[in-house]
């Protein structure tokens, strides 16, 4: 998941510059990039039970999709990546879990 850096002013109260800051860039295939930009805009969908996150809400994935300007085609094939994405975001959010509790 994307968490944004801290700002120009926060790391200048630490005497550090953007510069300083190491960027991890990541490859997004150019066949998967739908699913990615879906995957990015669900963020705020996850469904929350007693353990945490059990899964994307997927009566948001057509309407978010469409506001993204992915059709029904689109959606059709971008699926499975998105639901990849959410089975390995599920098992990372977990493994955080399990480290915060120890």
């Amino acid at each position: 998941m994307y968490e944004q850096g801290p700002s120009a002013e926060q790391l200048a109260f630490l005497g550090l510059t953007l510069d300083d800051i190491e960027i991890e860039e990541v490859e997004v295939w150019p066949d998967v990039w739908p699913a990615f930009c879906l995957f990015e805009a669900m963020g705020t969908q996850w469904r929350l039970g007693p353990g945490g996150p059990s899964g994307l809400d997927y009566t948001a994935i057509p309407s978010t999709a469409k506001m993204i300007g992915i059709k029904r085609r689109g959606l059709e094939e971008a699926f499975p990546d998105l639901r990849a994405m959410e089975n390995e975001a599920l098992g990372v959010m977990a493994e955080a879990a399990e480290q915060s509790n120890n």
